[in-house]
């Protein structure tokens, strides 16, 4: 998979806490061939600009240092890596290097693949670099300005293009990870060996949004109304508008709807009285707020023992919460 590698470093690199601590580059750190975002021994350099150097540059420097930033050899790191791989299921993939230099037993899927960007781009860090065309870094022993340019050419192709990360070695042969967004929907592109990537990723991606399909979903068929105490009316009917899903799998939709079990009079129709969540799967997609249909007065009439006895049974009710 070449340096699309860089992904699982990357990823690992963005859930430390914090990016802005730096490390010393050691001669050890740099004995890789290949890539580079320019690194030198005894350069002080932050993680954050090593992610920049991993997913602009396709730095094996970059990735490196971070090994040994993270882990202490590049032989602990590869064991965090095959760690992570197995908590997310990526069963077909095993890592040896940090940077994708080619080496028994380095090997992956291009579902594997698909599975950990996704994963990776709901880090913002990550997200950010990986988006990122070019930026201006200030790091070295003498600190001095340097410019980093993104590989991913699908970047300047298109303004849909959110990722990920590029690869090559003779071995693996051009590989490419990429990932586009929208109507708020993403899709995620994977290449192994691809003399023609930069083509067939939009191929791909056009066939990925065709498949992602608009439901109108609407989760209460029928009228639905909440009881009011102490008002002029005695319920209040509440509106759910329908919800507009992009999903290839529509039959998975579903909602969780909020509500009190009965309202205080008065009620304001300008203010929510609940919220409905959606779900495809088990993935959250969005939320909203529950508004009533009218506004609700309080009543002025002198309440019954009846009336009075519902109120006192309703504030005793009110301590189980909402469904």
């Amino acid at each position: 998979m070449a340096s699309t590698t860089k992904i699982m470093t990357a990823l690992l690199l963005c859930e430390e806490e914090d990016l802005s601590q730096e490390i010393t580059v050691t001669a050890e750190m740099l004995r890789v061939e290949g890539s580079s975002m320019g690194l030198k021994a005894g350069d002080t350099v932050s993680y954050r600009d090593l992610l920049f150097g991993m997913l602009l540059s396709s730095g094996n420097d970059a990735a490196n240092v971070t090994a040994y930033a993270l882990a202490g050899s590049l032989d602990a790191f590869a064991e965090r890596m095959n760690a992570k791989a197995k908590a997310l299921g990526l069963e077909n993939t095993h890592f040896v290097t940090p940077s994708g230099l080619d080496a028994d037993g380095h090997d992956t899927t291009a579902a594997d693949l698909a599975c950990l960007a996704r994963f990776a781009l709901q880090n913002e860090e990550f997200a950010k670099a990986a988006k990122t065309r070019s930026i201006t870094l200030t790091f070295g022993t003498s600190p001095e300005k340097r410019t980093l340019v993104n590989h991913n050419k699908l970047l300047k192709i298109s303004d849909e293009t959110i990722g990920v990360k590029t690869g090559f070695t003779k071995l693996a042969g051009r590989c490419l990870v990429s990932a586009a967004k929208r109507h708020g929907k993403y899709v995620v592109a994977v290449t192994l060996h691809d003399p023609d990537d930069w083509s067939d990723h939009q191929s791909l991606w056009e066939y990925g949004f065709e498949a992602i399909k608009s439901v109108e979903y609407t989760p209460l068929n029928a009228p639905y109304g909440v009881p009011v105490v102490g008002g002029i009316s005695e319920c209040v009917g509440v509106y759910i508008a329908p919800y507009t899903v992009y999903t290839d799998h529509p039959e998975k939709i579903y909602a969780a709807i909020e509500l009190p079990y009965f309202l205080y009079a008065p009620v304001n129709r300008e203010e929510a009285i609940g919220k409905i969540t959606y779900f495809v799967e088990e993935q959250e997609i969005g939320s909203v707020p529950i508004y009533p249909t009218v506004s609700v007065a309080a009543s002025q009439k002198r309440l019954g023992f009846w009336d009075r006895m519902k109120q006192y049974l309703a504030r005793l009710c009110a301590g189980f919460g909402e469904i």
